[in-house]
C-alpha cells in the first residue's frame, strides 16, 4: 500500500493545540460518505458526515487509517508542523474487502499483514454460516473441514488441525474438547458473530503454542464497546435435515452504559444423502452408485440447540470496561457410534452427546496519554465446559474443561519510530474424562507467557517482528496403564477367537508431570514497491508442547474408530506377546519453522492474492498404525447380529509418535469487477504434508482444490453461484483408503426490503445443487456419512 507523507508546507496539522480535518474523496473527487478513521493509540472510531468531511481533537494523533468498503485502505503519518489546512484523502477502488482483523493487538488487515490473513464478516458470513464451525469456513482458501456428519467440525488449516489449530472467541481460547476428537463440536456460534478471522500458518505470538498451524477467532460484540442502538435477526429453514434457525443480536444502552443481548435457536433431524451411507466408492473402481429412488439418512446426526449471552460495559472517555455471560447448550448425535442406512432401525440404540457451557469474560480497553503507553488492553475469562454421551439413556462419559484465562497488551509509544507492545499470558484449564470411553487420564495444564510485537514503516517497507517466551507444565496424577490382550488379523483369522478376549486389567497407575519451555519467534516484511500492489514475506520459528491427547491416551476412541495410545507409551516386542510400557525418551517439543510468500494487487477493478508456503516441522507428533487390535469395550447394537463382520468388537490400535515432517503448497484468489453489476473469482489451494525420513504421506490431508464465483447485483437484488471441485486424493498413509473427488455446486439469490429504518432481506440458497455424492478425505466417517444432499434453504434476515 502507497503511505502518503504529508509536508508542512500543504498537508500538515498540528498534533498540539488544533484538531485533525479534512475530507475523504474518490479518484474522482466525489465525497465518501461511508468512510470511517481509526487514529493509532485510540480504540475509538471516527466517522466523516455526509459530505465525507471529518474533524478529530486528537492531540496524540501520528497515523490514521482511512476505510471505506470498496475501496483500497489508506494509511497517513500525520507530521508535527503546525497547520491549520485542512487535508483531502483520496481513496482507490478495491475489489477486494479490507476488512481489519480485531483479534490482534496492533492494527492489521488482510492487506497489511506479512502473515496471511483472511477476514468473513457481514452477508458473507451469513451466506456461509453453517451448524459447525469448520463447514462455515470450509469455502476459505486454503481452509478445510473434518466433516463429521454436519454435527461436528473442526477447521483444518493448510492441512493442520486438532491441538496445532487454536480456535478462539474474542481472542481467549474457547475451551472445549474439540481439539480432543473430531465427534467433540466447537462451543463457539457462528450465527452470532460479527465477523470470523482465519490466521494461517504459525499464530503462536499471539494465542500460544497451541496456535503452531494457524488460529480462528470468534468475533462478537458480547462485551459492547458503546450503547449506540443497532442490531440483526435471521430465520431461516433447510430441507436436507428440516433444520430450523433463529437469531437475534441488539446492541444498545444509555449515555455510558451499553448493553449487549444476543441468542440462537436451532433444530434439525438426520439429514438426507443421495447414495446408502455405508455405500463405499472410494476406491475408484467404478461409477458413483447413486440411488436417488430411496431416501437415504445418516443416522444419529440431528441435533438441538440453544444458547444466549448477556452482557455490558461502562463507557469511559478513554475507553470502556465490561463483562459478559453466555450460556450454550447443545444435544447432538453421533454418526460415528451407529450404522446408517436406507432407513432408521427400529431396533437401533440413540447415542448422543450432551454439551453445556457457561463462558464468564471481563474486557476492557484503555487509551492512554502517558510517557510510556498508549493503552492497556486486558482480557479476563473464565469457562465451565461438559459434555457427556449418552447411549440409551444411560451416561457413558462425562468430558469437563474448567478453564481460566487472563491477558493483558500493554501498548508503548512509538520508540524510533517502532510501535507496538507487550503481552502478557496466563492459562490453565483442568480437564477430565470418565467413563467408559475416557481414553485419556484428567490432567491440568497451565501455561504463563510473555511477548513483544512491533512494527515500523522504513518507506514503503512495513516490518513486523515479533518474540514470545513461553512456560508449559501438564499435570497427570492418575495415569493408567492397561494390559491389553493385543493381536493382529491374519487372512485365515475368520473367526473371533475366546483367547484374544482382553480384560483389560490395569498393570501401573503412576503420575506424571512435564513441563517445556517454549520460544516463537516472527519477522515479516510487507513492501508496497508500487501503488496498488505489495509483496510480503513472513518467517516464524514456532515451538509446542505436546497436547495431554498426544501423550497420554490409553483407551477406545470410538469417534475415530481406533484405540489410542499417547507417545507417554512405547511398544514392547521383545516378550513373548506385544505389550505396552512407559517410554522412559525425552518428551521432545514440535517445532515449526514457516516461509510464506504473498504477492497482492489489491487496487482497481482486478484483484490477486497469491500465496506459497513451506513448513517444516520437526518431531511432529501423529499416529502411526501398529498392525494390532483390541478391544473396543463397547457394543453397539446393530439389529441384524449376522450382517456385521466377526472384528466389529475391535479396535485398530493406533500409537502416538513424533518425526520429523513437511506440510508445503499454495492458496490463490483472483478477483474482478467485470461491470458495476459483475463479479467474477477464481480460487484454488493445495498442501502436500508428509514425513520427512520415508516420505510417508500423513493421513486425511486436504486434495487439490479450485473453482470459480459469480456475484451479481442488481438495484436490491443480488445473487451468485459457486462451483468447486475436489481432486481424487491418492496421497494416503498406511492403511488409509484414497477418496474419490467430487464436484460441488452452490447458489443463492436474496432481495433486500428497506422498512423504514429496518432493511429486510428475503433470501433462497441451494447446494449440492447437482446432488453429488461428496466423501471427505479428511472426515473421520467419510465411508460411513458423506456430506448431505440437494438442499434448499429459505429465510428472512433483518438488519435495523
Amino acid at each position: 500500500m502507497k503511505y502518503l507523507y504529508l509536508t508542512a508546507a500543504a498537508m500538515a496539522v498540528s498534533i498540539n493545540t488544533h484538531a485533525l480535518q479534512g475530507k475523504v474523496v474518490d479518484s474522482k473527487g466525489s465525497p465518501v460518505a461511508n468512510a470511517t478513521i481509526q487514529v493509532v493509540g485510540s480504540s475509538e472510531t471516527f466517522a466523516v458526515n455526509k459530505l465525507g468531511e471529518f474533524s478529530i481533537d486528537e492531540t496524540q494523533a501520528y497515523e490514521i487509517h482511512i476505510v471505506a468498503p470498496g475501496f483500497s485502505h489508506k494509511v497517513i503519518r500525520i507530521g508535527d508542523t503546525l497547520n491549520t489546512e485542512p487535508m483531502q484523502i483520496s481513496l482507490t477502488r478495491s475489489v477486494i474487502e479490507q476488512v481489519d482483523v480485531i483479534g490482534l493487538p496492533i492494527h492489521a488487515s488482510v492487506i497489511e499483514s506479512a502473515q496471511p490473513i483472511s477476514v468473513l464478516s457481514g452477508n458473507e458470513l451469513r451466506n456461509r454460516q453453517a451448524a459447525t464451525l469448520g463447514d462455515s469456513l470450509e469455502g476459505e482458501v486454503g481452509v478445510h473441514t473434518n466433516f463429521h456428519g454436519n454435527v461436528a467440525s473442526t477447521p483444518i488449516i493448510r492441512g493442520l488441525s486438532g491441538p496445532r489449530v487454536q480456535i478462539t472467541q474474542n481472542s481467549m481460547d474457547v475451551s472445549d474438547v474439540s481439539r480432543v476428537g473430531p465427534d467433540h463440536a466447537v462451543a463457539s456460534e457462528v450465527s452470532t458473530a460479527e465477523q470470523v478471522e482465519i490466521l494461517r500458518g504459525p499464530a503462536t505470538l499471539f494465542f500460544g503454542s497451541g496456535a503452531i498451524g494457524g488460529v480462528v477467532n470468534v468475533v462478537d460484540t458480547r462485551v459492547p464497546k458503546d450503547s449506540t442502538t443497532y442490531g440483526e435477526w435471521f430465520i431461516s429453514h433447510e430441507t436436507v435435515n428440516k433444520q430450523k434457525l433463529g437469531a437475534v443480536n441488539i446492541n444498545t444502552g444509555l449515555d455510558a452504559i451499553a448493553l449487549h443481548f444476543d441468542g440462537f435457536w436451532r433444530e434439525s433431524s438426520d439429514y438426507q444423502v443421495p447414495v446408502n451411507p455405508e455405500t463405499n466408492t472410494d476406491d475408484q473402481s467404478d461409477s458413483q452408485q447413486t440411488d436417488h429412488l430411496h431416501n437415504y439418512f445418516v443416522s444419529n446426526s440431528s441435533e438441538e440447540s440453544h444458547g444466549f449471552t448477556l452482557g455490558s460495559s461502562y463507557l469511559l472517555d478513554n475507553g470502556y470496561v465490561g463483562a459478559s455471560y453466555g450460556k450454550l447448550y447443545r444435544q447432538y448425535g453421533i454418526p460415528g457410534h451407529s450404522h446408517g442406512g436406507e432407513q432408521h432401525n427400529a431396533n437401533e440404540v440413540s447415542v448422543f452427546a450432551e454439551l453445556d457451557q457457561d463462558r464468564f469474560q471481563v474486557i476492557s480497553e484503555i487509551d492512554l496519554n502517558s510517557k510510556w503507553l498508549t493503552g492497556v488492553n486486558s482480557r479476563l475469562g473464565y469457562t465451565n465446559y461438559s459434555h457427556a454421551e449418552i447411549e440409551a439413556g444411560f451416561t457413558g462419559t462425562i468430558f469437563t474443561n474448567k478453564t481460566l484465562e487472563a491477558k493483558v497488551d500493554l501498548m508503548h509509544q512509538p520508540i524510533q519510530e517502532w510501535k507496538g507492545g507487550w503481552v502478557f499470558h496466563y492459562k490453565h484449564s483442568d480437564v477430565s474424562a470418565v467413563g467408559q470411553e475416557a481414553f485419556t487420564p484428567p490432567s491440568n495444564t497451565a501455561s504463563y507467557a510473555l511477548a513483544a510485537v512491533e512494527e515500523k514503516h522504513i518507506g514503503n517497507v512495513l516490518l513486523q517482528l515479533g518474540m514470545r517466551v513461553e512456560h508449559v507444565s501438564l499435570k497427570a496424577d492418575n495415569v493408567l496403564l492397561p494390559e491389553l490382550n493385543l493381536h493382529s488379523h491374519s487372512e485365515q483369522n475368520n473367526t473371533h477367537s475366546e483367547e484374544h478376549e482382553d480384560t483389560l486389567a490395569i498393570i501401573q497407575v503412576f503420575e506424571t508431570d512435564q513441563s517445556f519451555s517454549l520460544v516463537s519467534i516472527s519477522a515479516g516484511a510487507v513492501w508496497d514497491f508500487t501503488p496498488g500492489y505489495n509483496l510480503a514475506i513472513s518467517l516464524a520459528h514456532a515451538e509446542r508442547a505436546p497436547h495431554a491427547s498426544e501423550l497420554l491416551s490409553f483407551g477406545p476412541h470410538i469417534g475415530t474408530g481406533s484405540y489410542e495410545i499417547g507417545a507417554l507409551f512405547e511398544l514392547n516386542n521383545t516378550s513373548s506377546e506385544p505389550q505396552f510400557d512407559i517410554n522412559r525418551s525425552t518428551i521432545q517439543l514440535e517445532t515449526s519453522n514457516n516461509i510464506d510468500l504473498t504477492f497482492r494487487k489489491y487496487e482497481g477493478e482486478v484483484g490477486v492474492i497469491l500465496n506459497a508456503f513451506y513448513n517444516q516441522v520437526d518431531n511432529y507428533y501423529y499416529q502411526t498404525t501398529t498392525g494390532l487390535y483390541a478391544q473396543s469395550g463397547h457394543n453397539h447394537a446393530h439389529g441384524d447380529d449376522e450382517a456385521h463382520d466377526v472384528h466389529d468388537d475391535e479396535l485398530p490400535v493406533y500409537l502416538f509418535k513424533s518425526a520429523d515432517a513437511q506440510l508445503y503448497g499454495f492458496e490463490a484468489q483472483s478477483m474482478w469487477q467485470v461491470t458495476p453489476r459483475l463479479k467474477t473469482t477464481l480460487f484454488s489451494d493445495y498442501v502436500q504434508a508428509k514425513l520427512r525420513e520415508d516420505s510417508t504421506y500423513l493421513p486425511r490431508t486436504p486434495p487439490l482444490r479450485y473453482g470459480a464465483k459469480l456475484d451479481y447485483q442488481y438495484g436490491s437484488i443480488t445473487a451468485n453461484i459457486s462451483w468447486s471441485h475436489f481432486n481424487d486424493q491418492t496421497h494416503v498413509a498406511p492403511l488409509e483408503t484414497k477418496t474419490r473427488g467430487y464436484d460441488w455446486l452452490d447458489a443463492s439469490a436474496s432481495w433486500s426490503l428497506p422498512i423504514k429504518t429496518t432493511e429486510v432481506a428475503l433470501f433462497i440458497k441451494a447446494e449440492n445443487i447437482t446432488d453429488t455424492e461428496a466423501r471427505v478425505h479428511t472426515s473421520y466417517l467419510k465411508n460411513i456419512a458423506p456430506k448431505s444432499g440437494r438442499n434448499f434453504s429459505v429465510g428472512l434476515r433483518g438488519n435495523f
